[in-house]
């Protein structure tokens, strides 16, 4: 049956000679191809101004240029966020994207008393990483530390699941016999939906 699937990528450089773009490309394409729907967020093609107070997070305007996105991020029944590894974690235009459409009233809804609630109910999601280190390095000397901290604090908490992960180390240094295979991956996840 076919499904609605959204992809952000999230490289902050728009040029598209950057290995995420391609590996969002792969995933996009291979779900086409298979009869999905596919909507493509580059969040590094939107002007946005970054979210500075709790009150614009809660009661502010989304700004007229997400809505689009937003929108697409709340019809998908499943989500793809591929971004490079930077600090440690996301870069942080990607996580002011994240702030400013993942509000309340579409991640989540506050509840008078207890855990707020998640509204993304019903969708899967997978994270994609690229970074220069070995990916078992910070899997397992920095705990992936920022994935961890996108999958549980925002996908999760909205309420996805399940959230898959790829982790793709020493990217620069890869062969293209790696990249090849990087590429089919994501062909293959595109095309099961994973």
């Amino acid at each position: 049956m076919p499904r609605r699937i959204a992809i952000i990528q999230g490289h902050p450089d728009p040029g598209s000679k950057r290995f995420c773009h391609a590996l969002a490309d792969a995933y996009a394409q291979s779900a086409v191809s298979t009869g999905h729907e596919v909507t493509r967020i580059e969040v590094a093609r939107l002007d946005f101004p970054i979210l500075r107070t709790q009150e614009d997070f809660e009661h502010g305007q989304l700004p007229e240029t997400l809505v689009e996105a937003r929108d697409s991020i709340v019809s998908a029944q499943h989500l793809v966020i591929v971004f490079p590894l930077w600090h440690g974690t996301m870069p942080a235009l990607l996580k002011a994207f994240l702030e400013q459409v993942m509000r309340p009233g579409v991640a989540l809804e506050y509840r008078k008393h207890g855990f707020p609630r998640g509204l993304l109910v019903g969708r899967s999601a997978r994270i994609v990483v690229t970074m220069g280190m070995p990916a078992l390095i910070y899997r397992l000397y920095f705990r992936a530390h920022g994935v961890r901290g996108l999958e549980r604090s925002v996908l999760k908490f909205a309420g996805m699941k399940p959230v898959r992960e790829t982790l793709l180390g020493t990217v620069d240094a890869a062969s293209d016999a790696n990249r090849r295979a990087w590429l089919d991956r994501m062909r293959d996840y595109g095309k099961r939906l994973i």
